[in-house]
């Protein structure tokens, strides 16, 4: 095996993240319907707020309060309560991307695994343990308990000393965003695999060292360079 570790992103790498399905639970628990407009207007907020995040202009507890703050005034409640009550939403509807799960199984005792995310953390072990996958990852480095989110060095440098400082070109980072994953583990000398199953435009600017459309696609490269 070319890497001895292999770091994943979660979100829409392992895991889908379905935040409209996610919010439409949220509310449906409240007694209330939550429709597309409505999401539409709630991303207006939230996805500001995650490149400001990843920028480092604001951290994870100013997401959960700013994106939940017109909700909690309108249905007399607080931002924690919502933002749990969301999170609670997005564990009950958790999937894997496909072919994760046989990846995974793929590289058991051939690579040593981890997970880079820029989630919560009150997801993070709901999930992994929903979806059997606990003892999978050796180290779960979430950006909110590190207090720096990918694309930032920082949490790079978290890891590499959680993973006892391997060399570079042992580390792989396995990501479906081309900023915070690719450019992230690229300017801190790490080769990256973009997994790009929108078939997203390629920046001239970002070049990983592998894209694939798919899991699998990953799988068979990884596991020829085994050999």
């Amino acid at each position: 095996m070319k890497y001895d570790w292999i770091l994943f992103d979660a979100d829409e790498t392992l895991f889908h993240f379905d935040a409209f399905k996610g919010m439409q639970l949220m509310f449906e628990r409240m007694g209330t319907v939550f429709t597309h407009d409505d999401f539409e207007q709630y991303q207006q907020i939230n996805k500001p707020l995650w490149v400001d995040y990843q920028n480092g202009t604001i951290n994870a507890d100013d997401i959960k309060h700013i994106r939940f703050k017109g909700y909690a005034e309108q249905f007399n409640t607080t931002t924690s309560a919502l933002n749990s009550a969301f999170l609670d939403a997005m564990a009950d509807i958790c999937s894997m991307i496909p072919q994760a799960r046989e990846l995974l199984d793929a590289l058991a005792g051939k690579a040593r695994l981890g997970i880079i995310t820029n989630g919560f953390t009150e997801l993070q072990e709901v999930r992994l343990a929903r979806m059997g996958l606990s003892e999978a990852f050796e180290h779960v480095v979430i950006s909110e308990q590190v207090g720096v989110a990918k694309p930032d060095a920082g949490i790079f440098e978290y890891t590499m000393e959680k993973l006892g400082q391997p060399c570079k070109s042992r580390v792989l980072m396995v990501g479906d965003n081309l900023h915070s994953d690719v450019l992230g583990g690229m300017n801190f000398g790490i080769d990256t695999c973009w997994l790009n199953r929108t078939t997203e435009p390629e920046s001239a600017d970002i070049t990983p060292s592998y894209t694939v459309t798919c899991l699998s696609q990953l799988q068979t490269i990884l596991l020829a360079n085994a050999r």
